[in-house]
């Protein structure tokens, strides 16, 4: 890792190899490619994979003597195998070379992050001192997001003869990305159709299994100097064979250029057609590598970000795939968040509760891509409602795990790698998801003044989500209080009570905090629409004043457990058991997925007092102080500072961060209280996909999540920055780890506000505008207006 805008890796690791591949993923929103060396099919060491946005197949596979359902994102035909070998003449032809080979002596990989362009460096020297130098060039093109090129350049020293060279389209691929799903059936792809046209074009089509999303993709393979190439075919995959002189001092390059079509594109079209036409007429590779670097220009002239040291450095390569995962070209899609990117077959491509996330810095930069992911949403609101009925509810149910339908994806069992056992999987009970979905919503009308959106299909989805809370909750008559029984919350390590027969605990304070929240905000949006609009929309989902009073009625009365003057994380939670965490992290080391741990051991982490990640402090993520206080306030309970701060306390010493969120939100939570351990939580989240902190996970694909929560760490977590109606509220806490840094963002309207920290004060610029002043609300209620083409600044309080 050198200089900021480059990351790269200088020598060859098998054992480090899909860990290099997921973190150089190439991509444009539409679909990416991983960084895999060219030279290799899949293998034990190396897995190419190219995944497009939104594109799922269901498989159904015999695990356990059960017949279970998957749908997974499709692993796509590999378009970037290149195979190539040395014939120096008056002798026998080479191995086929790659990074494996004996003879590599250098091997390097680079990913230039401002323009998107990876970079793969090889040096093979033979025995009798004859040497060739590799480098490929490869980019996912993010102005045409049809487009892909992979550029060779090859130079010979001390030696004169031919490169044969192999230009593969390889559709004999399959879902295998991830070892504990390999019981599973992966093989999406049928239908295989291959042929090839004249100019060096090949081509490859494919439907998937079950969703019938038809695929074609041309390859065109230029050489220098000009060769003729000859097209060899099998059942599943194109070969373009060539010939290229080369000598010492000289030269030769390949450049392939391929073009990607589905059935789903819009307008609709034959693929195969409109694929060969592409590709016919891409330019060249330096004119295509001009316009793809435009484009990131752009993109990072909407996203400006500049923190110093490497903590910028990884800040901007996460930052980077956040990119390149939901751009412009997501938002012509219906595509979710998903939650390991676009970068590998990790939780099956699937839509989880991320986009809580990844919205907040995704809304304040390019506000189109996140009203086109709660579209998303929107449009599985009809499975939601049917999930809710089939739950005997009402409302919207959405699924903790969602794919293409909208319909429950999560799977009924999985595998512990530590014990080999297939378990019972209950995390759909994690119904939690559809407040994160109702959250979104409201946040994103507050950062953009969308009313539009919040007035119709934001409305649906908030009304809906509450509604099913107000079904889903029972009265307790003995405290005159609310609850919700049988779920999950975020911690998943506790599925049940200890012993019990039936999955799920009751009173998670997440989840009926998060429910009393939506019921309040869908009062509140009932209010504030327009006579008409509100009339239709009660109409529309049957809605009437007594069940108005019934949201009021929980949304003041809903249930909160306590234990020892702190949040009790659910209701009973008191009664577990302490764990020895010091035994088992003597034994095992690490023990952030204790879940399996003890399970492997005959135990049950049901049983203890020990957390995969933040639960009950997520409200402290979610929330800022004086609004957690007030919302537990209109409850009926007691939240001040003092209580806060002695809860983060008791579940800081109980979290075993399992999951890359839990840093962190917790590293926020303990900025906003001005903790000194909050930057160790903080550089755990920045380091826990460059060092693969989880141990082997990130081969599998990125944590997107984490990424952009690290960004909106900075974005908002230090600053203090909350979007609403009346301004942009600013309430900053310094860290000394970070004393300076600035970005840019969009709010209501104003693009390119400029928001700059340095060692006590804040700086807040805004551009010319016909939208004029800025409102700014600083704490202590002072608000002040910063006039358009201006910049003012503001005093800190003490670093932490």
């Amino acid at each position: 890792m050198t200089a900021s805008w480059t990351w790269s890796y200088s020598a060859y690791d098998p054992k480090a190899e899909h860990l290099v591949e997921t973190l150089c993923t190439l991509g444009n929103g539409r679909f990416a490619t991983r960084g895999s060396a060219p030279e290799c099919p899949a293998d034990t060491v190396h897995y190419p994979g190219t995944y497009m946005a939104g594109c799922y197949d269901r498989l159904t596979s015999v695990v356990a003597g059960r017949r279970v359902e998957n749908e997974d994102m499709v692993n796509l035909p590999n378009w970037t195998l290149l195979r190539y070998r040395c014939l120096p003449e008056g002798g026998p032809p080479g191995e086929w070379l790659t990074p494996d080979s004996e003879d590599l002596q250098r091997y390097s990989v680079s990913l230039d992050l401002r323009a998107g362009i990876l970079t793969h460096r090889l040096l093979f020297r033979d025995a009798e001192g004859r040497g060739l130098r590799v480098t490929h060039h490869r980019i996912v093109h993010m102005g045409n997001p049809r487009l892909a090129a992979q550029r060779s350049l090859f130079h010979a020293y001390g030696w004169s003869g031919t490169l044969e060279i192999e230009s593969v389209l390889d559709g004999d691929v399959t879902n295998a990305g991830v070892e504990r799903y390999r019981e599973l059936d992966g093989r999406h792809l049928r239908a295989h159709r291959v042929g090839s046209k004249p100019g060096g074009v090949a081509w490859l089509t494919c439907r998937t299994a079950e969703s019938a999303v038809r695929f074609a993709l041309t390859a065109r393979t230029l050489t220098t100097p000009a060769a003729p190439v000859v097209d060899d075919h099998t059942a599943t995959a194109t070969v373009q064979r060539c010939v290229l002189p080369i000598s010492p001092g000289g030269s030769a390059v390949v450049t392939k250029t391929i073009a990607l079509y589905t059935s789903r594109d819009r307008p609709a079209d034959d693929p195969l057609g409109a694929a060969l036409d592409d590709v016919a007429h891409a330019p060249g590779f330096s004119s295509l590598l001009a316009s793809h670097r435009s484009a990131w220009r752009s993109l990072w002239h909407e996203a400006e970000l500049h923190v110093p040291g490497e903590a910028g450095h990884i800040l901007r390569l996460h930052l980077f795939h956040v990119l390149q995962t939901l751009s412009s070209h997501s938002a012509e899609l219906d595509v979710g968040v998903p939650a390991r990117g676009l970068h590998g077959e990790a939780y099956r491509g699937h839509v989880f509760w991320d986009e809580l996330f990844v919205l907040p810095y995704v809304t304040m930069h390019f506000p189109e891509v996140a009203r086109a992911l709660l579209m998303y949403r929107h449009r599985r609101l009809p499975a939601a409602r049917a999930a809710a009925r089939q739950a005997g509810g009402s409302g919207a149910m959405y699924p903790w795990q969602s794919a293409g339908s909208g319909r429950e994806e999560t799977q009924s069992l999985h595998l512990n790698p530590h014990s080999g056992r297939w378990l019972p999987d209950h995390s759909h009970l994690q119904r939690h998801v559809g407040s994160a979905v109702a959250l979104n919503v409201w946040r994103y009308a507050q950062a953009t003044g969308d009313r539009g959106f919040l007035h119709s299909a934001g409305a649906e989805i908030l009304l809906e989500v509450a509604r099913y809370w107000a079904g889903a909750v029972t009265f307790d008559s003995g405290q005159q209080r609310y609850r919700l029984r049988g779920v999950v919350g975020p911690d998943e390590y506790h599925d049940a009570y200890p012993e019990a027969k039936t999955p799920g605990i009751d009173d998670n304070a997440y989840t009926n905090v998060t429910a009393a929240w939506v019921l309040a905000r869908g009062l509140d949006l009932l209010d504030e629409l327009p006579d008409a609009r509100r009339r239709e929309l009660m109409e529309q989902l049957s809605l009437d004043e007594t069940e108005r009073d019934r949201w009021d009625d929980i949304s003041r009365r809903m249930y909160v457990p306590f234990h020892r003057g702190v949040v009790s994380q659910f209701e009973n939670y008191d009664r577990l058991e302490e764990l020895d965490w010091a035994r088992y992290s003597r034994r095992y080391g690490d023990i952030r997925r204790l879940d399996r741990i003890l399970e492997a051991e005959g135990d049950s982490v049901n049983r203890y007092q020990a957390f995969k990640q933040a639960d009950t402090l997520m409200l402290g993520y979610l929330f800022r102080p004086t609004d957690l206080a007030g919302l537990f306030a209109r409850l009926g309970y007691r939240l001040d500072d003092e209580v806060w701060r002695e809860t983060v306390e008791y579940y800081a010493k109980r979290t075993s961060h399992g999951s890359t969120l839990s840093s962190f939100v917790h590293g926020w939570v303990l900025a906003r209280q001005k903790g000194p351990e909050a930057w160790s939580h903080m550089e755990e989240a920045l380091l826990s996909d460059v060092a693969d902190i989880q141990g082997g996970t990130i081969g599998e694909g990125i944590h997107l999540g984490a990424m952009a929560g690290t960004l909106d760490m900075v974005q908002r977590g230090i600053t203090g920055l909350e979007a609403g109606p009346e301004g942009l509220h600013v309430d900053p806490v310094a860290l000394p780890e970070i004393p300076r840094f600035s970005f840019t963002l969009c709010f209501r309207g104003h693009r390119g506000i400029r928001i700059r920290m340095m060692p006590g004060r804040i700086g807040i610029s805004v551009p010319v505008s016909p939208l004029g002043p800025l409102v700014v609300l600083l704490p202590e209620e002072r608000r002040v207006t910063v006039p358009a083409g201006s910049e003012r600044w503001f005093r800190l309080p003490p670093v932490i």
